[in-house]
């Protein structure tokens, strides 16, 4: 006669191990367990144990059955009525379940073993046992560890292996990515994934890849883990028909995970959930929980006379006080609602067909899409299986077909895993599938790979490798090796954890929060010995690898190290080193130095003539001070802010000047080697410094004449560019000084009119050009007259100008200017000989306006003569206070009532150095175009051979 024993107690006390070793025992055993999950985790370790060839595995969507089987390992519901020696059903107290339950009591009324029958679960279960069934043993197995309230906590401080519940999907998402983001990621444990995802899920907490796990309450059945905390989201759950509280015994259930083996757990809650009452914790710790007082129960003797006849015994009431008709289940449902179609109603012939019917109605809604979606496919796969005997192959290859795709997000995947389920169930029923074992090998190898995909997007989605084998690493005090390519891209122990810029870590900007500060901790601890590495390699690194910004920026190659601070002279500037903290006070010090070498050596090569004029001790007197003020202003000073110091040096003291590159021009005093683009870029970031702005003034382009005078720049700013603002542009300071020069040979008191020479030296149009001497001091009066001769060519455009007809020249172009003067000679030829031309034909020209006078009368008006604009440039300058004064020359005298008589005449020396006399007298000037010198009185010296100039004023006065 078969022993029935009860082995029932709180959870963490081996009742499945124990089960497993008393079936072992016998020859032949069957146990039924309540998750499929948990049937694969107990088929392993018997197959272990004993080999696969007498290991059987039924569940609803599996079917592994060797010829020679011996123990069956099934879900509850699978579980075959075979005559077996040993026989156990674990979680016995899901007979109260209102869904399950009549399954679970069907077992316990029905299901006994030969020799030995185990009953496994709570306490709870202990007088309805006892009432049930007859002779029964009961065997109290107790708690291997404690299991104590820990209160509330916030999921961010959550302790390691710890175990959060929720009872929704999107609670289960919105917590795992929470974690994501704060502890590195997450396993994630839902009775909706396949056994194959959620082992997948299970073993990868398991191995430590995660330390959390977020789970619905299916985590309460058979899952043992390890697991040192579970936090309740919500104490609420919905059941399938409304929201309601969780019962004690079930919130134990849950926390009973808590603990492994010996070790002590702890439970509490987390978020908005409500704490429990003192006597539901007190209950928890202690596992004690009311006893169960009804259990679920449905009618197995069914009668398959007609469909009525089935429905009325599905719906019979129980005999026993202990036992109640559960909630209408699934099958039920279906059942009810294929009886009601009038073409299922006629196709029902026969007890035959009622039991057909009935076996379709028992597959599980694995979609949960809808009952009318589930009845109508209940309906196709009955009319197949009525009609044809089996499903047609070729209609299933296309559903299956269609499931079979592994892309998509989470939910998507989730669909069709729930889909091939369905087709899974299918295939495992006998005879309703022409090949048994092609569509069952088929949806499991589809059913495998959406698994797969899914636990691939669930990882993708909740877990950041990176972050747990960090975690890992550093939890266990390991070394943690770091790779910097030559990109900057910084690795840790593989994983991709930010960019080193220079001597800065930058962290990936997708981490944040505690994930941010674990991977800054990791990565600097793994970056100790590159940053020491780097600083040695940029120490040693020439000069040709720095370079510095617009901005003051301080760069190596790509990467910004530093930048420029004022320092206590502009030629004198500091520098601030960007060098993270972490890497220590020895590797900003060294960056420091290299940075401050670089720029001194930078200063030194770029400001060399002025800083050699600073350092020469031969400079005294006022050679020396005006030395001071040129350096004070980096080597450029407008002549009208020193008129009265360059007024009092001597030809003396100019000479010393001159001898370090100094240039007395008319409009500016300045160092013609400091024009050029490298230390005019250097300059204006030398004195954005001095000024203190925020925003650097970028310097021009090199090589252009002139550009747009922008009003709203900072003062100063197109002096130490190198330009002087005149009109609507700036022109550069030294064609500024080369144009003077031919201004000088011009009657400005008579007015004159531009060259091409002037035209070819700033690049300009006529239009702009008169602008340009307006802003000089000039006036330009405009005019029309008859074109006579060929217009003036305007300067073609250049690329980079503002406008078509606004280009400056890209470079002093020698060659340019004679191509001017060559086209200016001919234009002037070609005028004298059309005017020579005129003047012979003039007798015959009365006649000729008289004919084709009286052409025009009959046929139409004659042509206008063609018009052409010139202008007429006179020197009229502002009064003194105006500031665009036109600058008094060297060796000018200080006289009154001259305003508006053009510029003074040197009546001292004329540009050779030699004295003048009055007009009309030896020594003096003939009568026609004035000149003027900027140069004071000298004595007579010997012409310097290699002074070009020189050589080309001797040759002047000799003509």
């Amino acid at each position: 006669m078969s022993r029935v024993t009860a082995v029932l107690g709180p959870t963490n006390t081996g009742k499945t191990h124990y089960a497993v070793e008393r079936m072992l025992a016998h020859r032949t055993g069957v146990i039924g367990l309540p998750l499929r999950l948990l049937a694969r985790e107990v088929y392993d370790r018997i197959v272990k144990a004993r080999g696969p060839s007498v290991v059987a595995l039924v569940t609803g969507e599996e079917r592994i059955v060797p010829n020679r089987a011996q123990y069956w390992v099934a879900t509850t519901e699978a579980m075959p009525e075979i005559a077996a020696d040993f026989v156990a059903i674990d979680e016995i107290q899901m007979c109260a379940d209102p869904q399950r339950g009549h399954v679970f009591t069907d077992r316990l009324l029905n299901m006994r073993g030969l020799h030995e029958t185990l009953l496994l679960g709570s306490d709870t279960m202990r007088s309805a046992i006892a009432a049930l069934v007859p002779g029964v043993q009961f065997l109290r197995r107790e708690r291997f560890s404690t299991l104590t309230w820990a209160g509330s906590k916030k999921l961010s401080r959550m302790p390691p292996r710890s175990a959060i519940v929720g009872f929704s999907v999107d609670d289960v998402y919105a917590m795992a990515e929470l974690l994501r983001r704060q502890k590195g990621g997450c396993a994630v444990v839902m009775g909706a994934l396949s056994p194959r995802t959620r082992n997948a899920q299970v073993a990868m907490y398991q191995a430590g890849e995660v330390d959390y796990l977020v789970a619905t309450d299916a985590i309460g059945m058979g899952l043992n883990l390890d697991i040192r905390h579970v936090a309740f989201s919500a104490t609420h759950k919905f059941d399938g028909r409304r929201m309601r509280p969780l019962f004690p015994h079930e919130l134990g259930q849950i926390a009973g995970r808590a603990g492994r083996h010996t070790e002590p757990g702890t439970f509490g809650v987390t978020g908005d959930a409500e704490i429990p009452e003192e006597g539901v914790i007190a209950a928890i710790e202690e596992h004690r929980f009311a006893p169960i007082q009804r259990l679920m129960w449905r009618n197995a003797a069914l009668e398959y006379g007609t469909l009525d006849r089935l429905v009325t015994s599905l719906e019979a009431a129980p005999a026993s006080e202990w036992l109640t008709r559960g909630r209408e289940a699934e099958d039920m449902a279906a059942l009810k609602a294929l009886r009601d179609l009038p073409e299922i109603r006629d196709r029902i012939a026969g007890p035959k067909d009622v039991r057909l019917l009935w076996d379709v109605c028992r597959i599980p809604d694995f979609r949960g899409i809808s009952p009318a979606e589930h009845t109508g496919l209940l309906a196709r796969i009955f009319d197949f299986l009525h009609d044809r005997g089996q499903v047609p192959s070729d209609w299933l290859a296309g559903q299956v077909d269609r499931i079979d795709r592994t892309h998509g997000n989470i939910d998507a995947i989730s669909r069709r895993l729930a889909f091939i389920r369905t087709w899974t169930y299918v295939a495992q029923r006998p005879g309703w599938v022409q090949d048994e074992s092609h569509w069952r090998d088929a949806t499991r190898a589809v059913e495998d790979r959406l698994s797969d995909a899914l636990h691939a997007a669930l990882t993708q989605r909740f877990v950041d490798r990176r972050t747990s084998v960090l975690l890992r690493r550093l939890k266990q005090k390991e070394a943690l090796v770091a790779e910097v390519n030559d990109k900057g891209e910084v690795a840790v122990e593989g994983e991709f954890a930010g960019r080193l810029e220079g001597f800065r870590f930058r962290a990936d900007p997708a981490a944040a929060g505690d994930e941010a500060k674990m991977l800054n901790r990791a990565a600097y601890e793994a970056l100790r010995p590159e940053f020491h590495l780097r600083a040695d390699r940029f120490y040693n690194a020439p000069d040709t690898e720095l370079d510095f910004t617009e901005q003051g920026g301080l760069m190596w190659g790509d990467a910004a190290v530093g930048k420029l601070v004022r320092g206590d002279e502009p030629l004198k500037p500091r520098v601030q080193a960007f060098v993270d903290d972490e890497a220590g006070a020895e590797i900003a010090d060294k960056v420091t130095r290299r940075l401050q070498h670089f720029i001194d050596r930078k200063i030194a090569a770029g400001f060399e003539p002025m800083i050699a004029m600073q350092k020469d001790e031969a400079l005294t007197g006022l050679a020396r001070g005006f030395a001071f003020r040129l350096v004070e202003a980096l080597g450029v000073l407008p002549r009208q802010q020193v008129a009265a110091e360059v007024k009092d040096l001597d030809q003396e003291a100019r000479g010393a000047l001159r001898k370090h590159g100094v240039r007395f021009g008319q409009f500016t005093v300045f160092m013609p080697a400091l024009l050029k683009p490298a230390p005019t870029r250097l300059r204006l970031v030398l004195w954005s410094l001095t000024e203190g702005l925020d925003e650097f003034p970028e310097s021009p382009p090199p090589g252009l004449v002139t550009i747009p005078n922008i009003k709203d720049v900072p003062e100063g700013y197109y002096t130490l560019s190198g330009y002087r603002p005149a009109g609507e542009r700036a022109i550069r300071i030294d064609m500024l000084e080369r144009l003077a020069d031919m201004l000088r040979s011009q009657d400005s008191r008579a007015g004159f009119e531009a060259n091409a020479d002037m035209l070819s030296i700033t690049g300009m149009t006529l239009e702009q050009f008169a602008d340009l001497m307006q802003g000089l001091g000039y006036q330009a009066q405009r005019g029309l007259r008859e074109k006579t001769r060929p217009a003036i060519a305007e300067p073609a455009p250049q690329p980079g100008a503002d406008t078509p007809g606004d280009a400056p020249l890209t470079e002093e172009e020698p060659v340019l200017a004679a191509q001017k003067r060559a086209e200016w000679d001919a234009q002037q030829a070609a005028a004298k000989a059309a005017a020579d031309a005129g003047a012979e034909a003039g007798a015959d020209a009365p006649a000729a306006e008289g004919a084709e006078g009286a052409e025009g009368a009959e046929g139409g008006e004659a042509a206008a003569p063609e018009q052409e604009v010139f202008y007429t440039f006179t020197w009229a300058p502002r009064p003194r206070a105006g500031g665009n004064r036109r600058p008094r020359q060297d060796g000018d005298q200080p006289r009154e009532g001259r305003q508006g008589k053009g510029p003074r005449r040197d009546r001292t020396s004329d540009e050779t150095g030699r004295p003048k006399g009055k007009k009309g007298k030896p020594g003096g000037k003939p009568q026609g175009a004035k000149q003027f010198s900027a140069r004071p009185p000298r004595a007579d010296k010997p012409i310097d051979p290699d002074n070009p100039f020189a050589v080309l004023a001797a040759l002047k006065n000799k003509s």
